[in-house]
């Protein structure tokens, strides 16, 4: 058996073990509750339980809480937390994935230019739109093609120069990218500088409170994004290994990287376009996972999706109960734990390179 051989029998035999899944089930469960619970009025948890059980139509139940109580459950809580739970597990399985698929453990969901093209987008539908198409229905959507339109450009400016294989000149060509989309928002920025407030508390990062509406909008994407990265997780393990190896292995390199980052990015302008620009997720949450259980990305991919879930849904809670009755954008909330995260995990990189 060949030495990459070897390599990769040893990676795939790290997968999810039982006591994982349960406990990283668990956490998301419990972070829910605790997302649904949250707030300035208390609904109670036998209360919501109740309620819940009279949606579900199991026969003798009733609610016990009153019309507007019921609305702020249903219309407002629950979908929120369900909105955070498939961000966080959008972007906490993109980090992991791109992390996997170029092999640089510092790497991130806005790898290949998404955040300054959702930015873009989201800027010039601030800027430009009439003031009756600005709301959530139409930044939404801006901030989603803007996010595309940018790795489309990421992967043609890759593809000119004739190293599609190289991991490290897709990289580059996302910096490139990414510098371009950042000087055009910035210049529509101080073009309408009466945007800068709105464009500012959009790129900060939240998740609205705007019923079901985003959740329908962005869970087509994302749910084929995560189906797609688990479907190939056990690839990504071997593609951790290096290009040459992954080849002799019978491996289509390019094929399976293209397939990755496009669900993984388009994945991540999905969840970008409802929440703003919400960093460290990615990095913090696979990290957290290998220190804890040192598995492989076919366990670390499905434990991201679940943990990373959970854990935007807690991070949520912290940003709208803080300061209450104000609200911290949820990206400054991130950023609190996720600097210092990161310079750990710089440290820890840099500790294993030596």
């Amino acid at each position: 058996m060949s030495v990459a051989a070897e390599r990769a029998s040893s990676v795939r035999a790290r997968g999810l073990t039982p006591a994982w899944a349960c406990s990283a089930v668990a956490f998301l469960l419990l972070s829910l509750a605790i997302g649904v619970l949250a707030g300035p009025i208390d609904l109670g948890f036998g209360a919501v339980l109740e309620s819940a059980a009279a949606r579900l139509h199991v026969p003798g139940a009733s609610t016990s809480l009153t019309p507007t109580e019921e609305a702020i459950l249903w219309e407002i809580r629950v979908p929120r937390v369900i909105l955070a739970a498939l961000v966080g597990a959008m972007l906490a399985s993109a980090g992991a994935t791109y992390q996997g698929v170029f092999r640089n453990p510092l790497a991130d969901p806005y790898l290949l230019g998404v955040a300054a093209g959702a930015g873009l987008g989201a800027t010039i539908a601030i800027a430009y739109l009439p003031e009756g198409l600005r709301g959530q229905r139409a930044l939404p959507i801006a901030a989603f093609v803007g996010g595309s339109v940018a790795v489309m450009l990421t992967y043609a400016v890759g593809r000119s120069a004739k190293r599609e294989r190289d991991a490290a000149t897709l990289v580059l060509a996302g910096v490139t990218v990414a510098a371009f989309f950042t000087a055009w928002q910035t210049f529509v920025q101080q073009q309408n500088a009466e945007t800068l407030q709105q464009v500012y508390s959009w790129i900060l990062g939240n998740i609205p409170s705007t019923g079901w509406a985003d959740v329908w909008l962005i869970l087509p994407y994302v749910a084929v994004a995560i189906v797609v990265i688990l479907a190939l997780r056990r690839v990504v393990d071997v593609l951790s290994l290096g290009d040459d190896e992954a080849a002799s292995l019978g491996v289509n390199v390019r094929r399976v990287r293209l397939a990755l980052v496009i669900a993984a990015t388009l994945g991540t302008a999905a969840a970008v376009a409802v929440s703003g620009l919400i960093g460290f997720v990615g990095i913090i949450v696979p990290h957290a996972i290998r220190l804890v259980s040192g598995v492989g990305y076919r366990a670390l991919l499905p434990l991201s999706v679940i943990i990373g879930a959970g854990f935007l849904v807690l991070a949520d809670v912290v940003a709208r109960t803080a300061l209450s009755p104000a609200e911290i954008p949820l990206g400054v909330v991130t950023a609190f734990f996720g600097a210092p995260f990161f310079a750990l995990v710089l440290r820890t990189t840099r500790g294993g390179s030596s």
